[in-house]
Protein backbone atom coordinates (compact mmCIF):
# COMPACT_ATOMS: atom_id res chain seq x y z
CA UNK A 1 0.00 0.00 0.00
CA UNK A 2 1.37 3.40 -0.97
CA UNK A 3 1.79 6.11 1.68
CA UNK A 4 -0.73 8.28 -0.20
CA UNK A 5 -3.40 5.58 -0.12
CA UNK A 6 -2.73 4.87 3.54
CA UNK A 7 -3.07 8.57 4.30
CA UNK A 8 -6.45 8.75 2.53
CA UNK A 9 -7.71 5.70 4.40
CA UNK A 10 -6.63 7.22 7.69
CA UNK A 11 -8.39 10.50 6.85
CA UNK A 12 -11.57 8.65 5.91
CA UNK A 13 -11.42 6.75 9.18
CA UNK A 14 -10.76 9.98 11.07
CA UNK A 15 -13.89 11.48 9.53
CA UNK A 16 -15.88 8.41 10.63
CA UNK A 17 -16.72 7.07 7.16
CA UNK A 18 -18.07 3.54 6.97
CA UNK A 19 -15.87 0.74 5.65
CA UNK A 20 -17.99 0.37 2.52
CA UNK A 21 -17.58 4.08 1.74
CA UNK A 22 -13.85 3.87 2.38
CA UNK A 23 -13.55 0.96 -0.04
CA UNK A 24 -15.63 2.82 -2.65
CA UNK A 25 -13.63 6.06 -2.37
CA UNK A 26 -10.27 4.30 -2.50
CA UNK A 27 -11.37 2.33 -5.57
CA UNK A 28 -12.62 5.53 -7.26
CA UNK A 29 -9.33 7.38 -6.78
CA UNK A 30 -7.42 4.30 -7.93
CA UNK A 31 -9.43 4.17 -11.17
CA UNK A 32 -8.87 7.91 -11.69
CA UNK A 33 -5.10 7.51 -11.36
CA UNK A 34 -5.14 4.43 -13.59
CA UNK A 35 -6.92 6.35 -16.34
CA UNK A 36 -4.12 8.94 -16.53
CA UNK A 37 -1.29 6.54 -15.60
CA UNK A 38 -0.15 9.00 -12.94
CA UNK A 39 -0.33 9.40 -9.20
CA UNK A 40 -3.50 11.39 -8.41
CA UNK A 41 -1.61 14.06 -6.48
CA UNK A 42 0.15 14.98 -9.76
CA UNK A 43 -3.17 15.66 -11.49
CA UNK A 44 -5.35 18.74 -11.33
CA UNK A 45 -8.59 20.45 -12.32
CA UNK A 46 -8.23 19.85 -16.06
CA UNK A 47 -7.73 16.12 -15.54
CA UNK A 48 -10.74 16.01 -13.23
CA UNK A 49 -12.86 17.70 -15.93
CA UNK A 50 -11.69 15.29 -18.64
CA UNK A 51 -12.23 12.30 -16.36
CA UNK A 52 -15.78 13.31 -15.50
CA UNK A 53 -16.63 13.68 -19.18
CA UNK A 54 -15.11 10.24 -19.76
CA UNK A 55 -17.31 8.72 -17.07
CA UNK A 56 -20.42 10.38 -18.51
CA UNK A 57 -19.87 10.11 -22.26
CA UNK A 58 -17.66 7.06 -22.72
CA UNK A 59 -18.41 4.86 -19.72
CA UNK A 60 -22.03 6.07 -19.66
CA UNK A 61 -22.23 5.68 -15.90
CA UNK A 62 -25.34 6.73 -14.03
CA UNK A 63 -25.48 10.16 -12.41
CA UNK A 64 -25.39 8.55 -8.97
CA UNK A 65 -22.22 6.57 -9.80
CA UNK A 66 -20.51 9.66 -11.21
CA UNK A 67 -21.52 11.54 -8.05
CA UNK A 68 -19.80 8.93 -5.89
CA UNK A 69 -16.64 9.11 -8.01
CA UNK A 70 -16.54 12.90 -7.81
CA UNK A 71 -17.20 12.85 -4.07
CA UNK A 72 -14.18 10.58 -3.70
CA UNK A 73 -12.02 13.03 -5.65
CA UNK A 74 -13.35 15.92 -3.56
CA UNK A 75 -12.32 14.13 -0.40
CA UNK A 76 -8.93 13.22 -1.82
CA UNK A 77 -8.02 16.73 -2.92
CA UNK A 78 -9.62 18.72 -0.12
CA UNK A 79 -9.22 16.48 2.91
CA UNK A 80 -6.32 14.16 2.17
CA UNK A 81 -3.73 16.29 0.40
CA UNK A 82 -5.21 19.72 1.25
CA UNK A 83 -5.12 21.04 -2.32
CA UNK A 84 -6.71 24.49 -2.44
CA UNK A 85 -5.94 25.17 -6.10
CA UNK A 86 -8.83 22.88 -7.06
CA UNK A 87 -12.18 24.49 -6.25
CA UNK A 88 -15.53 22.83 -5.70
CA UNK A 89 -16.60 24.24 -9.07
CA UNK A 90 -13.92 22.03 -10.59
CA UNK A 91 -15.40 19.01 -8.81
CA UNK A 92 -19.10 19.27 -9.68
CA UNK A 93 -21.56 16.68 -8.44
CA UNK A 94 -24.12 15.75 -11.12
CA UNK A 95 -27.76 15.97 -10.19
CA UNK A 96 -29.39 12.59 -9.85
CA UNK A 97 -32.91 12.29 -11.26
CA UNK A 98 -35.61 11.74 -8.69
CA UNK A 99 -37.96 8.95 -9.62
CA UNK A 100 -40.96 7.56 -7.84
CA UNK A 101 -40.38 4.00 -6.61
CA UNK A 102 -42.29 1.11 -8.13
CA UNK A 103 -44.81 -0.01 -5.54
CA UNK A 104 -46.04 -3.58 -5.84
CA UNK A 105 -49.64 -4.40 -5.14
CA UNK A 106 -50.52 -6.76 -2.24
CA UNK A 107 -51.24 -9.48 -4.79
CA UNK A 108 -47.83 -9.02 -6.42
CA UNK A 109 -46.13 -9.14 -3.01
CA UNK A 110 -47.88 -12.44 -2.20
CA UNK A 111 -46.84 -13.80 -5.60
CA UNK A 112 -43.21 -12.69 -5.08
CA UNK A 113 -42.95 -14.27 -1.64
CA UNK A 114 -44.67 -17.43 -2.87
CA UNK A 115 -42.05 -17.78 -5.62
CA UNK A 116 -39.18 -18.03 -3.11
CA UNK A 117 -37.01 -21.09 -3.72
CA UNK A 118 -36.35 -21.91 -0.07
CA UNK A 119 -37.62 -21.22 3.43
CA UNK A 120 -34.68 -18.89 4.03
CA UNK A 121 -35.44 -16.83 0.92
CA UNK A 122 -39.12 -16.70 1.81
CA UNK A 123 -38.31 -15.47 5.31
CA UNK A 124 -35.93 -12.85 3.93
CA UNK A 125 -38.57 -11.51 1.54
CA UNK A 126 -41.16 -11.33 4.33
CA UNK A 127 -38.63 -9.58 6.57
CA UNK A 128 -37.60 -7.02 3.94
CA UNK A 129 -41.16 -6.20 2.99
CA UNK A 130 -42.54 -5.95 6.51
CA UNK A 131 -39.69 -3.95 8.10
CA UNK A 132 -38.12 -1.86 5.33
CA UNK A 133 -34.70 -2.88 6.65
CA UNK A 134 -31.72 -2.43 4.36
CA UNK A 135 -30.24 -5.54 2.82
CA UNK A 136 -26.79 -5.06 4.40
CA UNK A 137 -28.44 -4.53 7.80
CA UNK A 138 -30.47 -7.70 7.39
CA UNK A 139 -27.37 -9.74 6.57
CA UNK A 140 -25.68 -8.62 9.81
CA UNK A 141 -28.65 -9.33 12.09
CA UNK A 142 -27.95 -11.56 15.07
CA UNK A 143 -30.39 -13.68 17.03
CA UNK A 144 -29.96 -11.38 20.01
CA UNK A 145 -31.21 -8.45 17.93
CA UNK A 146 -34.73 -9.92 17.88
CA UNK A 147 -36.64 -8.76 20.97
CA UNK A 148 -39.87 -10.76 21.03
CA UNK A 149 -40.98 -9.24 24.33
CA UNK A 150 -40.87 -5.66 23.11
CA UNK A 151 -41.65 -6.72 19.52
CA UNK A 152 -38.75 -4.72 18.10
CA UNK A 153 -35.66 -5.47 16.05
CA UNK A 154 -32.41 -3.87 17.09
CA UNK A 155 -30.31 -2.46 14.24
CA UNK A 156 -26.75 -1.78 15.36
CA UNK A 157 -24.57 0.63 13.41
CA UNK A 158 -26.91 0.96 10.44
CA UNK A 159 -26.66 3.68 7.82
CA UNK A 160 -24.78 6.65 9.23
CA UNK A 161 -23.43 4.34 11.95
CA UNK A 162 -26.57 4.84 14.01
CA UNK A 163 -28.37 2.32 16.22
CA UNK A 164 -32.14 2.13 16.03
CA UNK A 165 -35.11 -0.07 16.90
CA UNK A 166 -37.75 -0.95 14.33
CA UNK A 167 -41.15 -2.47 15.14
CA UNK A 168 -41.81 -6.14 14.41
CA UNK A 169 -45.22 -7.60 13.56
CA UNK A 170 -46.49 -10.96 14.84
CA UNK A 171 -46.34 -12.26 11.24
CA UNK A 172 -42.61 -11.51 11.05
CA UNK A 173 -41.96 -13.11 14.45
CA UNK A 174 -43.87 -16.22 13.41
CA UNK A 175 -41.90 -16.45 10.15
CA UNK A 176 -38.60 -16.03 12.02
CA UNK A 177 -39.45 -18.73 14.54
CA UNK A 178 -40.43 -21.15 11.80
CA UNK A 179 -37.22 -20.41 9.92
CA UNK A 180 -35.03 -20.74 13.05
CA UNK A 181 -36.50 -24.15 13.89
CA UNK A 182 -35.32 -25.25 10.47
CA UNK A 183 -31.94 -23.44 10.33
CA UNK A 184 -30.89 -23.63 14.01
CA UNK A 185 -28.36 -20.84 13.55
CA UNK A 186 -26.38 -19.90 16.66
CA UNK A 187 -25.22 -16.32 16.15
CA UNK A 188 -26.43 -14.70 12.95
CA UNK A 189 -30.02 -14.84 11.81
CA UNK A 190 -29.00 -15.58 8.23
CA UNK A 191 -25.48 -17.07 8.41
CA UNK A 192 -23.40 -18.05 5.41
CA UNK A 193 -22.83 -21.77 4.74
CA UNK A 194 -20.62 -22.85 7.61
CA UNK A 195 -17.27 -24.52 7.16
CA UNK A 196 -16.42 -27.15 9.74
CA UNK A 197 -14.78 -25.78 12.90
CA UNK A 198 -15.20 -22.16 11.78
CA UNK A 199 -17.46 -19.59 13.49
CA UNK A 200 -20.65 -18.40 11.86
CA UNK A 201 -20.41 -15.45 9.51
CA UNK A 202 -23.15 -13.19 8.16
CA UNK A 203 -24.37 -14.18 4.71
CA UNK A 204 -23.96 -11.21 2.41
CA UNK A 205 -26.36 -12.74 -0.06
CA UNK A 206 -25.59 -11.39 -3.51
CA UNK A 207 -27.30 -13.44 -6.17
CA UNK A 208 -30.35 -14.62 -4.26
CA UNK A 209 -31.37 -11.11 -3.23
CA UNK A 210 -30.72 -9.24 -6.48
CA UNK A 211 -34.47 -8.99 -7.00
CA UNK A 212 -35.01 -7.38 -3.62
CA UNK A 213 -34.93 -3.62 -2.84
Amino acid sequence: MTPLRRRMIEELQRHNYSQSTIDSYISSVKEYAKYFHKSPDLLGAEEVRRYQLYLINDKKLSAQTVKVRMSALRFFYWKTIKRRDIYFDDLPLPKTPKKLPTVLSPEEIVQLIGAALSLMHRTILIFLYATGIRRAELCRLKLGDIDSKRMVIRIEQGKGRRDRDIPMTPLVLEALRKYWLHARSKVYLFPSPQIANEPEKPDFIKNSLECCP
